[in-house]
């Protein structure tokens, strides 16, 4: 289903989001790591700052990080339902 997804989204994005089956499970991941999309939305929403991000992983650039964002806001646009409970 990811692979799909990645073709809907612009070139330049896949410029620095890649999924191959054999990397990671196949999720997305910057290219040329295997530091996922999943991973970096997961930081920068617990509150690491894109610095703490590239200190953290020498091979990851701030054009990645930018495009994890750009891919995940991407596919938010699928049609799909995200059912959200409201906690007691």
């Amino acid at each position: 289903m990811m692979v799909s997804l990645l073709n809907e989204v612009p070139a330049m994005t896949k410029q620095h989001i890649e999924s191959d089956p054999a990397v990671m499970m196949g999720k997305p991941v910057v290219s040329g790591t295997r530091i996922t999309v999943e991973l970096i939305l997961e930081e920068l929403g617990a509150g690491t700052t894109i610095e703490q991000l590239l200190e953290a992983h020498p091979r990851l650039t701030r054009e990645g990080v930018l495009a994890a964002l750009r891919f995940g806001a991407e596919v938010m646009h699928a049609d799909v339902v995200y059912p959200i409970s409201k906690s007691a």
